[in-house]
């Protein structure tokens, strides 16, 4: 698979294109999770440096127009190119709800106004948060490049570390194990979900540099 993602790079057809565009979606991810943790965590006005619903609103248009342009480049007799064209069908799904989870943190934050803190869970949350923006940033560049290696210790990360640790301070604010009022703890619980999801769909995207079409999202 990663062979026929990299040969895409060499030819001038729609599917090439296609490539091209889910580059410039990944590069939006990154801008659009940043920009929304930023508004969420660093900034009492959820101020955010980017238009959000724009840059979601092009994602959508990216992703329809993968779809288009892989569906007409394999109508027109590529048949060879079917398993990276459907690669890319489903990475371009994965990218969009990215987007998604990108303005369901910046639409916290407009709810949340002043800087979300999370009290003794901070450090834990902090570098959960920061794990996340990695991780999105080296699925980008194990797609682009193609690096196998990467892509894999990417897909080991989410499994044994992001999933399980997000999933330890949800239980502690669900059961109460922590000295946090209400509000802060459905916020946190929140955004910890919203972390957890980008953090999935950019190993999706990691997990489509090993994996054949039909195994895209699960282990190697």
């Amino acid at each position: 698979m990663l062979r026929k993602i990299l040969n895409l790079l060499k030819k001038d057809d729609l599917q090439s294109q296609a490539l091209a565009e889910c580059h410039e979606m990944l590069d939006m991810c990154q801008q659009m999770v940043a920009a929304s943790v930023e508004s969420l965590r660093r900034r009492d006005d959820s101020t955010v440096d980017i238009d959000i619903n724009t840059m979601d609103k092009k994602l959508n248009a990216f992703e329809r127009d993968v779809r288009r342009k892989v569906m007409t480049h394999l109508a027109l007799g590529n048949p060879g190119d079917l398993s990276s064209g459907l690669v890319l069908i489903s990475i371009v799904i994965d990218l969009e709800r990215i987007g998604d989870y990108s303005k369901n943190i910046h639409d916290l934050a407009l709810v949340h106004p002043e800087r979300l803190h999370g009290g003794e869970l901070e450090d834990q949350l902090a570098a959960i948060e920061t794990e996340t923006l990695a991780i999105l940033s080296r699925a980008t560049k194990a797609f682009r490049t193609g690096d196998e290696e990467e892509a894999r210790q990417l897909m080991e990360a989410y499994k044994d570390d992001i999933s399980a640790r997000t999933r330890t301070l949800e239980q502690a604010l669900v059961g109460g194990d922590t000295v946090t009022d209400a509000k802060t703890a459905v916020a946190l619980a929140l955004y910890m979900r919203f972390l957890k999801r980008i953090s999935a769909h950019a190993r999706n995207v990691a997990s489509s540099v090993v994996n054949p079409f039909d195994r895209i999202g699960y282990p190697e």
